[in-house]
């Protein structure tokens, strides 16, 4: 820009390079935005025909050689000033439009704008301005100059210095200096900040004589005398010492504030923050004087070593009036030892986190945006990633909001961040890319997603957020796609929701499409195969084997392949085992297809060579695949069991506490064997197989408890007191007896009904109670047994009422479930023996168990009436128990008797000869149990 200075009259070549370097100025009048105030638009526009004149003289001569500028420069130097002076001659209006300018430049200076058009704009308004008026000019002038030194930081520094030292005679404890009377204004009686100048010269605030005179006010306002010129000039030399007072006392808080920072005092340090807030609303240089003294150095090493809460917050918060909008401030934040501190604190309580994250975000921020090497050095913080998704994810709005701003910024930076943000547990941007992204992102994605764990919420969460429609599309592209695809698909579909959705996609189909396909790798069928383990991993999983449209899929072609893909001897490991537990999920999900598969792919003879595999989690398949399939045919499973070292593997099973499922299938498979192989209950006895049994009893989960219960009856048959003798010197009776108190409906029926098969062998124990081979055979002393007439116990005789099974069998009467009591009737029937009904009936009397059989008559079913039936025939034999119980039991029988004769024949037989029973004893008057009498 060209001073006034220059326009001097220097030599004429002089004169002439000066000259034609102002036009060039000039000339820039007209790209300069010009404001949208009317009246000042005509000031500039009324300049622009002589601006192209004097534009044209310059195009006329700039590249004219020195020569010819000095041969024509007083020729030039007459044309320059002819122009010039027209110029002159225009009419500047000093009045509305002139403190307009004033008003905008003046702004720039409170507001230090630095945009460098603006600036121009202003410059060359001064420029134009000399023209019309020194004095306007002049104040334009020390406007700018002082701008201009706010603006760069040496002048700012040494400003500072000179103000610090203008304060060392004051006592370290003052903060404020008072106020001139000449700095207050006599309107409203504060100091100025804009004071202005009458032509009687009193000084007051701008706005304040501004409203003054608006209100019709003409009158001095100090002084009262009327005012003959109501225009008024900017005091600047008043305005510069007000501002320097207030610097002076800028500097004295600095330093005060200073002092209270380094105290460590907690309550101290938070009123220093707030002064120093303060200080900066009131003036943004006290940002630059602030890092200057050295306080934010200060701060940030309070904030790593500080343990109070409030004190950190309030350190972010004025961290952040620091940096807000300053270059320089932020670069030494960002340098300092303080970054990894305030990116800790995004990990802290809300207030906290808050707090760091509005800091942070404005530490990234430059004029132009974000600064791209300021996010590079908050990408490189492993930690970062973690605490802005915690934040994206918390309770508090503006931090979230933040939060996924910066995130977002992140993830363009690094794409890896994408995949760090899912580790933490935000998917949203990893499934957009794997939707929308390109192919080499969706598989980088992808990768990450199979490298990666979840819980079953946050699978869940990655079927609703749409990302298996686009991995079941890549599961149709290249190898690498198919591969990651499958993999991820087989993790997504761990969780239930998900197999809906994969199925609803026609995954399935296209699944089982890749998996018979002749062309592909092995390690994607292997994949498929994995897929459709976790399908069938449920009890309903393979109601999802359906097509797009929903429609069921035939299962059997599926169940073939699976049986015929275990005759190939070579097959790989990671095909056969999702391949069997497929096959094993389809065959427990329809038990039509165990029969199909047995009947007509001769799966039996394919999976029993299964249990010699070298693999432990082949053979555990096996032997659930073959509890299945003996309860078709189970006579090829005995032949193969005797075989040498086959039943001590099938024993290993029973006795794998660790894996439940194996335990109830090889208990299972066992109640499937037909119990007259005797041969085999023998050879499982020698192996301790009946230990094992009775071991799940005591330990295994409830089905493989269930199973061993039916496991047991080959080692309860009446005819084999051997093999009951050693089941209940095991210690099954104390088992069993504890199944009918507290356990599923299934087994307490199986315990009653071996209870039973142990009771039935009792009398006969009892009868040959004498000295034999057998030890359970040995003598014994003690009371008579009321059923059995002899000395019984639990071991030497199996009697129930020793075992206390008693009243938990007549308990199960009063269920009125058909499975426990149709089993407790049988049991309890082994206790009244037709050779001596008496005392088996007693017994029953005193344990109250007739009445509750003589209930099952109205509510049981056919089979259990039946059984009821038979065990009241032997009850009522004695005349006693008719006397007691012959009113009651008439009631029952008559509905029983007095049915179609066509109609439950067997039945109406069996009641009527009972009812005879009852009409044998029916004349008789007295009873010989008077005191029990019904």
């Amino acid at each position: 820009m060209i001073s006034v200075d220059l326009l001097k009259s220097p030599p004429p070549l002089q004169q002439t390079v000066l000259v034609l370097a102002f036009i060039s100025e000039a000339a820039l009048i007209a790209q300069i935005p010009v404001c949208s105030n009317p009246s000042a638009r005509v000031g500039f526009e009324s300049l622009e025909t002589d601006v192209k004149r004097a534009n044209n003289l310059v195009e006329k001569y700039k590249h004219r050689s020195r020569i010819y500028l000095l041969v024509k420069c007083r020729n030039i130097v007459k044309e320059v000033n002819r122009l010039q002076n027209e110029m002159q001659r225009v009419e500047f209006e000093a009045s509305q439009s002139q403190l307009q300018i004033f008003d905008r430049l003046n702004q720039g200076l409170k507001d230090h704008v630095l945009d460098q058009d603006i600036r121009k704009e202003k410059e060359e308004a001064a420029n134009r301005k000399e023209r019309a008026e020194a004095f306007f000019l002049g104040q334009v002038i020390e406007l700018l100059s002082r701008a201009d030194a706010a603006r760069d930081y040496e002048e700012i520094k040494k400003q500072y210095n000179q103000r610090v030292q203008a304060i060392q005679r004051y006592d370290t404890s003052e903060e404020y200096i008072p106020p001139l009377k000449a700095f207050i204004c006599c309107i409203k009686g504060t100091v100025m900040v804009e004071p202005v100048s009458l032509c009687t010269g009193t000084t007051c605030e701008r706005a304040a004589i501004t409203d003054w005179l608006d209100s019709g006010e003409r009158t001095d306002p100090e002084t009262k005398e009327v005012l003959e010129d109501t225009k008024w000039r900017s005091n600047l030399p008043l305005r510069q010492s007000i501002e320097e007072w207030r610097e002076l006392n800028y500097c004295l808080k600095i330093r005060s504030s200073k002092a209270k920072l380094v105290s460590g005092v907690d309550m101290s340090m938070l009123e220093a923050l707030s002064q120093m807030q303060d200080l900066m609303g009131e003036n943004s240089i006290n940002k630059d004087w602030i890092a200057i003294e050295g306080l934010t150095n200060i701060i940030i090493s309070i904030l790593r070593t500080s343990h109070n809460r409030d004190v950190k917050r309030k350190i972010l918060i004025t961290l952040k009036d620091i940096v807000d909008g300053h270059a320089r401030n932020k670069e030494e934040v960002v340098e300092s030892r303080g970054w990894d501190c305030i990116i800790g604190c995004l990990g802290r309580d809300s207030s906290i986190s808050k707090a760091a994250i509005e800091l942070l975000y404005e530490l990234l921020q430059d004029r132009s945006g974000w600064n791209v090497s300021v996010c590079k050095k908050l990408s490189e913080q492993c930690s970062t990633i973690i605490f802005l998704v915690t934040l994206l994810k918390g309770p508090v709005k503006e931090s979230a909001e933040i939060a996924e701003i910066v995130l977002m910024k992140l993830f363009d930076i690094d794409e890896e961040n994408i995949s760090r943000a899912a580790k933490a547990g935000w998917y949203k941007p990893l499934i957009d890319r794997i939707v929308q992204g390109p192919e080499n992102s969706r598989i980088e994605m992808v990768s990450t997603l199979v490298n990666m764990e979840f819980c079953n919420s946050n699978l869940k969460l990655l079927g609703e957020e749409g990302i298996i429609p686009p991995l079941l599309e890549m599961a149709s592209g290249s190898f690498k796609s198919k591969e990651l695809s499958l993999s991820a698909l087989v993790q997504l579909s761990s969780c239930h929701a998900n197999k809906e959705l994969i199925a609803a996609s026609g995954g399935v189909n296209l699944i089982l499409k890749l998996m018979f396909s002749p062309q592909v790798r092995s390690i994607i069928v292997a994949k498929c195969y994995e897929v459709l383990e976790k399908f069938t991993s449920d009890e309903d999983g393979a109601k999802f084997f359906v097509d797009e449209n929903g429609c069921q899929l035939e299962l059997e072609p599926i169940v073939t392949n699976l049986i015929e893909l275990q005759q190939k001897p070579n097959l790989s490991y990671n095909v056969r085992r999702p391949a069997l537990h497929t096959l094993h999920g389809i065959c427990k999900f329809d038990a039509g297809l165990v029969k199909q598969a047995v009947l007509t792919a001769n799966a039996i003879s394919l999976v029993l060579p299964l249990l010699d595999n070298t693999e432990s989690v082949i053979r555990e398949i096996a032997i659930n695949l073959l509890f299945l399939f003996s309860q078709h045919e189970p006579e090829g499973v005995v032949e193969y069991l005797l075989k040498p070292r086959r039943l001590e593997a099938l024993v290993g099973f029973l006795e794998n506490d660790d894996k439940g499922d194996v335990q109830m299938a090889a208990a299972g498979l066992l109640a499937n064997l037909p119990k007259s192989e005797r041969s085999l209950t023998m050879k499982l006895i020698e192996l301790g197989g009946h230990t094992a049994i009775i071991n799940i009893l005591r330990t295994g989960n409830m089905k493989a408890k269930e199973n061993a219960l039916s496991a047991l009856f080959r080692f309860t048959d009446p005819t084999n007191l051997e093999s009951q003798c050693m089941l209940v010197e095991g210690g099954a009776y104390p088992l069993l007896v504890n199944f009918l108190r507290s356990s599923s409906v299934t087994a307490k029926a199986r315990a009653a009904a071996l209870i039973g098969n142990l009771s039935t062998s009792s009398q006969r124990l009892t009868v040959v109670s004498k000295p034999s081979g057998c030890w359970c055979f040995k003598a014994s002393h003690g009371p008579v047994c009321p059923a059995h007439g002899g000395i019984c116990s639990v071991t030497s005789t199996f009697c129930l009422l020793e075992a206390k099974a008693l009243p938990d069998l007549v308990r199960l009467l009063s269920g009125e479930v058909y499975e426990t009591s149709i089993e407790a009737i049988q049991t309890l029937s082994t206790l009244v023996l037709e050779s001596s009904p008496q005392r088996g009936a007693n017994v029953l009397h005193e344990a109250g168990a007739i009445n509750p059989i003589l209930e099952t008559l109205n509510w049981g079913a056919d089979s259990l009436r039946e059984e009821a039936l038979g065990l009241l025939e032997k009850v009522f034999m004695p005349k006693e128990m008719v006397e007691m119980y012959g009113s009651t039991a008439r009631l029952r029988l008559a509905s029983l008797t007095s049915r179609n004769i066509h109609e439950d024949g067997r039945h109406r037989r069996k009641a009527a000869k009972v009812m005879s029973l009852l009409e044998r004893y029916s004349k008789s008057s007295t009873s010989i149990l008077p005191s029990l009498h019904a």
